[in-house]
């Protein structure tokens, strides 16, 4: 066979490609060449190896070592939306481009009934068109941050993304968000001041490694100086703030007066604005746009006193009313606003004349008034009753977004809310579904997703944002959720401005308190409307011994409640065995249904702990025998056949039965084995619907016992509805109940929360609960909110609540607290979370402060400032008072300060030291001690004459005292000369006999008594001296000093050489200076135990001998000075406390918070300038799980040697929520993984302990890693069928799948953190561990969305 060419002259070229250098083959265009030589390929350098030159040697040197550059580690790709701009000399900046429009034209809205139709147009009414500026229309690029935003990949617009920056929080003033990042002086031009004097120059920019290497600069001869006025003076910073705070009186003055003004005017406009709130045909248009033009011109010029005072707080501007109080204008903000229903109800048709939605009914007034404001754009809160017609509300926000082509989101506190409203909203609208586990129509214009989404979406700035007008909040009293709560106030913080709120709630006392904090937030007006009156009323009665009695129906009815205890009396006295039978019936029920059957064992197991003492008497009978099992079985199924019979009989079914316990509804259900309630046509009904349901699972998933033996109770039109079943067994029984089939439905409390399905009637099985924690009776709340799905709106007249009596009738102070009680009041539920932190250092618009100020716990606080503001202003306006020393410079500070200290210390000492028996044994003559002065706040040296006797009663001691004030020396004047006992020590040569001196103590007896008149005063060795009487708790001070003392010529002779020589003596005693004489030992000598009172005595006599040391201690002016003082210092700490209330560090939980940043700084999380590092993105794509703990587990490289079975497996620890379960059967592999993680825990446990957070390490541990499923989850990751992991533990079915589901959500987060990790292979893991357990019934599709 002949060769067959394959080409003529092809080229090509050999390169090499990667850093691996592989070889790839490129052909070529063929060109035709005269010399073949220049066909041979080329041989290309690889580009990763380029050719070294001596210019791109220094060109290299030259950019890594002379030029300065970028940090990597700030100007990296997760800090791009920080900035640095410095403001220069006259903060320059950049203008925009004149291409770029100012404004533009938009048509302007007006209130439906003053619109002016157009008669050449079919009465169609056409806007005005008004020139805006573009800003105030732009609301990305206000609400994104300081940066433009720029969309982000298609992949991302409705979940977000980490890279993002979240969009700026409504509600928040410029003043408001985070500071940019200036060097010190670089706004004042002090730098400048200071390079020319020769000092170092900041060469270093921020997030620079390298600067500008400018050598030693030295100084250069200037003068800084400023011309004014022809007179040469050299201002400076201290010169200016001296002058401003010369004419700071004048300046407050005038803020004050400009301000009151303005608050006159702003109060005259907000009562014409007022009357404008409602249509009022006489108020014309101008007058209108006149007066808001006023309310512009006002709002566009802060008075005098906000530029004085800026508070970071942003209270200030807000709408205000005027309010006389005590001849004051104050501010009084009001953002929640009621009222005037009446008007709107009767022109609601010519108000709203176009509605975006239809209704086939007539509106309530609550939900006219709502819809109303509605369509002017406002924010409404609705509180009513459950079944009141609260989602109405909720459409027409829907077909409003619609209409708009807009968006709005529908959030609710449970999923199952979340998939019912998909259901219900479908036909109506372009509806979306988003969940932990499913998305469905992202794109939709109406969205209904859970809040911790939203609050997802918020945190990682989905675009989605922007296109959102409304976020209806269902359930708001779901905030008072201890776990959840914090949910909903972080989203309304969290949302931009552009969007407006709809809040569904049921009746609470505090709504208008609610409904200010979101407004005051959020800076919008929010108006409050809706219903206390039910749609269908309600009767309660009590179900005692096979008859109902009724006790309330719009007020409490006693006598029905005396009828059913006379009852009670009359049985319990004929038969007290019986009641003895219904004491244990709850108890002995559960022991005995322990063992029917095997397909229970889990339930029971799991049940058991939390449901001792349930129920009346229910903590008795636990030791009954098999035979008193079996009676306490039958009597308790006897106690439900009569109830159903007589409900029956009354025509109250379909009827649901409130049991606080998963086990008990399943027991409960179990007693009704012969009660058969449905027709023919309706277990077929039944059977048809069951089928199809379950026709999506598998051969063995339709077998699994809890399938088979709810299909058999729904078949007698019994049905139980808890946590334990599987999410497809509970839509069947929600589904059926809704039709009307199921005629008695046994549930737990979240079905009164979750499912929209009304009954004929409620049951409370109890009026106690287990509350996680303990047990308690019902809140009137939580009663009120189960009570209200009884009655059915359109079909019965009244609706009845029956609580279910057995061995005891409750109280009427406890029926009147349940059932007529006020409902629980909203309550903050805030707490900080590191996620929440991390996510917060992220948004530069807001910091984590912020976000404290503006929770509902702070609300209060919050509201109170502009009111502080003003009181600080009035404080800081007082003349100083100014303190005269007749020394010198004023030391009365520094000596009140110790002063004041000594006074805390001073009862302690005098009570357990000055009157202790060790101590008056000292108390004798000769011994110095310091007593109280009586004139001025100061103490005296001093030494004991005479000790108490049968005259005197008291102590005589000899004072040094100072010299006398010129008050007293005045009023020593006006006296008799006789009458004062003043003695003057005289010259030698003047002395007569008996008064010459005398060294020592003569030694004639005395006979006790005193002839000089007391007080006696003198004046010997250049100093005053006085002898006075003094009680035991006058006594300061006991000194280790004694000296000599002659009682018969001080106190019978008056001797002034006596009274000299004893004054010498306590001269002679102060050596150095003014100091005293050591103190007696408190130890040794006054044999003082307690380390207290020493530490306290020794601080004691140190501040005596400190004050003694000051030259105002004996100063005449002591006392005036003193007064003054404490005044001065008074109003320091007045203005102190305002200062601190008004500051961050007053916020509640700020020493949590300090805390909590200490720990994310030790852990890596984020650096020393709050900038949030690589580890701390990792732990903010975890939600489902405790984010130190996760974060750490993936760092520390822990589910790298496990396979991807045994790693899904571990990580069920971290969404598993059930305490008390059976303990698992491991591998050593997974039981070397869990030892591993619980000591990651443990160890992160202490650190937060160490740095002061509350937590307890090894509760902290075992609050967030629960083991007990991961045997369960590692067999289900394998293949094994779930009737199979189900024998393996004694948790429910439902809570099985539920944390499979949840798993779900939380390896999609670790494949998120492992790409931001950059690690391939976890990645990977997590993917095929995702695969591994998304099968099956775990992820059966849900009814309501798939339909039947």
């Amino acid at each position: 066979m002949d060769r067959v060419p394959a080409a003529n002259g092809l080229s090509f070229r050999v390169g090499f490609t990667g850093h691996s250098g592989h070889l790839t083959v490129e052909p070529l265009p063929p060109v035709d060449r005269p010399n073949r030589l220049h066909d041979l390929p080329d041989f290309i350098l690889p580009p990763a190896f380029p050719e070294e030159t001596p210019e791109t040697i220094k060109e290299y040197v030259k950019e890594k070592y002379l030029l300065p550059r970028l940090d990597e580690d700030v100007f990296s790709p997760q800090n791009a939306g920080r900035q640095w701009e410095f403001d220069w000399f006259d903060r320059a900046e950049i203008q925009p481009e004149p291409s770029v429009r100012r404004s533009m034209i938009v048509p302007s809205w007006e209130i439906p009934f003053r619109r002016k139709k157009n008669e050449s147009h079919l009465q169609r009414w056409e806007p005005q068109s008004v020139e805006v500026d573009i800003s105030e229309m732009v609301t990305g690029s206000q609400d994104s941050g300081a940066l433009p935003r720029i969309v982000g990949p298609a992949k991302d617009f409705v979940r977000g993304s980490i890279n993002n920056r979240p969009f700026r929080p409504g509600g928040l003033d410029s003043t408001d968000s985070l500071g940019k990042i200036h060097p010190d002086g670089a706004c004042n031009g002090e730098w400048a001041r200071g390079l020319l004097h020769g000092e170092s120059a900041q060469i270093l920019p921020p997030g620079f490694k390298d600067g500008l290497d400018l050598g030693d600069l030295k100084a250069h001869p200037l003068r800084w100086e400023v011309y004014e006025n022809v007179t040469v003076e050299k201002r400076t910073p201290d010169a200016r703030l001296n002058e401003l705070s010369v004419q700071f009186d004048d300046l407050f003055k005038k803020a004050w007066e400009d301000d009151v003004k303005i608050s006159e005017e702003d109060g005259n406009m907000l009562e014409v604005e007022n009357q404008m709130e409602l249509p009022n045909e006489s108020v014309q248009t101008d007058t209108e746009e006149e007066l808001l033009a006023v309310g512009d011109a006002f709002k566009t010029e802060p008075s005098i006193l906000d530029e004085i005072l800026t508070v970071k707080s942003a209270e200030s501007t807000s709408r205000s009313e005027g309010d006389t109080n005590a001849g004051e204008r104050q501010h009084k903000e009001v953002w929640a606003v009621t009222g005037s229903t009446e008007e709107i109800v009767e022109r609601f048709h010519e108000l709203v004349p176009d509605m975006a939605l239809d209704f086939p009914f007539e509106l309530d007034p609550f939900q006219k008034e709502a819809i109303f404001y509605l369509e002017r754009g406002k924010s409404v809160f609705v509180a009513a009753h459950t079944s009141a017609g609260k989602t109405v509300v909720a459409e027409y926000a829907f077909a409003l977004a619609s209409k708009h082509c807009t968006r709005a989101v529908y959030t609710a506190p449970i999923k199952t809310i979340s998939n019912q409203k998909y259901r219900d909203f479908c036909g109506k609208f372009d509806v979306g579904l988003l969940t932990g586990d499913v998305s469905l129509r992202p794109e939709a214009s109406c969205l209904i997703m859970t809040t911790e989404i939203l609050r997802s979406m918020l945190y990682k700035g989905a675009d989605i944002i922007r296109d959102i007008e409304w976020v209806i909040f269902d359930e708001v009293h779901y905030v008072n959720d201890v776990e959840r709560g914090v949910v909903w106030e972080e989203v309304i913080i969290m949302l931009p401005r552009h969007i407006n709120f709809v809040l569904l709630s049921a009746t609470v006392p505090n709504t208008i308190e609610f409904a200010d904090w979101i407004g005051r937030t959020k800076k919008k007006e929010i108006r409050v409307t809706g219903t206390t009156k039910r749609p269908v009323p309600l009767e309660h009665c009590l179900f005692y011994s096979g008859e109902l009695y009724k006790i309330c129906e719009n007020e409490f009815i006693s006598q029905g409640l005396k009828a059913a205890k006379d009852v009670y009396k009359k049985k319990n006295s004929a038969t007290v065995s019986g009641a003895g039978s219904y004491s244990g019936s709850s108890m002995a029920n559960e022991s005995a249904k322990r063992h029917e059957s095997s397909s229970h064992v889990k339930q029971n197991k799991h049940a058991a702990s939390q449901n001792a003492v349930n129920f009346s008497g229910a903590n008795r009978g636990t030791q009954s025998s098999t035979s008193n099992n079996w009676t306490s079985r039958r009597s308790e199924a006897s106690i439900w056949l009569s109830l159903i019979n007589k409900l029956s009989k009354k025509a109250l079914l379909p009827v649901v039965i409130f049991c606080f316990s998963k086990n008990r509804c399943d027991k409960s259900a179990d007693n009704l084995t012969g009660t058969d309630l449905t027709n023919s046509s309706e277990k077929s009904e039944i059977r048809v619907f069951c089928d199809k349901a379950f026709s999506r699972l598998k051969g063995s998933d339709r077998n699994l016992p809890q399938v088979v033996r709810v299909q058999g109770l729904l078949r007698r039109g019994i049905g139980v509805h808890h946590a334990g079943l599987l999410p497809i067994v509970k839509e069947v029984v929600e589904m059926l109940f809704c039709r009307g089939v199921v005629k008695i439905l046994f549930s737990t409390e979240t079905f009164a929360m979750g499912v929209n399905a009304p009954a004929r009637t409620v049951v409370f099985d109890s009026l106690t609960k287990f509350d996680g924690k303990e047990f308690r009776q019902l809140l009137p709340g939580e009663y009120t909110q189960m009570a209200g799905r009884a009655g059915r709106r359109g079909l019965d007249k009244i609706g009845t609540v029956v609580v279910l009596c057995r061995d005891e009738i409750p109280e009427e102070k406890d029926l009147r607290h349940v059932i007529v009680g006020s409902a629980t009041r909203l309550e903050s539920q805030f707490r900080l979370t590191y996620i929440m932190i991390l996510h917060l250092l992220r948004v530069e618009e807001l910091k984590v402060e912020d976000m404290l100020k503006r929770s509902f716990a702070e609300f209060h606080a919050q509201k109170k400032l502009p009111e502080q503001q003003q009181l600080l202003m009035r404080k800081l306006a007082q003349p100083k008072k100014i303190v005269e020393c007749i020394k010198g410079e004023p030391a009365i500070e520094d000596y009140y300060v110790m002063y004041s200290e000594a006074e805390s210390y001073r009862n302690k000492i005098i009570e357990a030291v000055m009157l202790s028996p060790a101590s008056q044994q000292y108390l004798s003559p000769g011994r110095v001690v310091i007593v109280k002065s009586q004139l001025a706040q100061d103490h005296l040296l001093g030494a004991i004459v005479k000790t108490p006797s049968a005259n005197y009663k008291q102590y005589l001691v000899l004072v040094l005292t100072p010299e006398l004030p010129s008050i007293l020396t005045s009023q020593t004047d006006s006296r008799d000369k006789k009458d004062v006992n003043f003695q003057v020590l005289v010259p030698k040569s003047k002395r007569g006999l008996e008064d010459e001196y005398c060294s020592s103590v003569t030694s004639r007896k005395g006979s006790g008594t005193v002839n000089i008149k007391l007080p006696y005063r003198g004046f010997a060795a250049g100093v005053s001296y006085e002898v006075r009487e003094v009680m035991n708790n006058e006594f300061l001070s006991i000194r280790n000093k004694k000296i000599k003392i002659d009682q018969v010529r001080l106190l019978e002779d008056g001797s002034a050489g006596a009274f000299s020589s004893t004054v010498q003596q306590l001269l002679s005693l102060k050596s150095d200076g003014n100091k005293y004489p050591p103190a007696l030992d408190p130890v040794k000598d006054l044999k003082l135990k307690s380390p207290d009172v020493v530490e306290a005595y020794y601080k004691w006599t140190n501040l005596l001998q400190k004050m003694s040391e000051s030259k105002c201690h004996g100063c005449v002016k002591l006392e005036e000075n003193i007064k003054l003082a404490r005044e001065l210092k008074r109003h320091k700490d007045e203005v102190k406390i305002l200062e601190y209330q008004m500051s961050d560090e007053a916020l509640q939980q700020m020493p949590d918070f300090q805390g909590r940043i200490d720990v994310l700084k030790e852990i890596g999380c984020i650096d020393a300038d709050l900038v949030v590092q690589l580890k701390g993105r990792v732990a903010c794509e975890m939600n489902s799980g405790e984010e130190l703990i996760c974060t750490e587990c993936l760092f520390d490289n822990q589910l790298n040697d496990l396979e991807p079975e045994e790693a899904v497996a571990i990580m069920s620890a971290f969404v598993f929520q059930q305490r008390n379960t059976s303990e698992p059967s491991l591998t050593p592999r997974l039981a070397q993984a869990k030892n591993r993680l619980c000591d990651t825990a443990i160890r992160l446990g202490k650190l937060q302990a160490e740095f002061k957070v509350q937590v307890d390490p090894e509760e902290y541990a075992r609050e967030n890693l629960k083991f007990g499923l991961v045997e369960v989850v590692y067999e289900w990751a394998k293949g094994t069928p779930f009737a199979d992991i189900c024998e393996l533990t004694d948790v429910p079915e439902g809570m099985i799948v539920r944390t499979i589901v949840r798993l779900d959500e939380t390896c999609r987060e670790f494949r998120n953190a492992a790409a931001i990790m950059g690690n391939s292979a976890l990645h990977k893991k997590m993917e095929t561990a995702s695969n591994a357990i998304k099968r099956d019934i775990v992820f059966a599709a849900s009814l309501y969305i798939t339909g039947v």
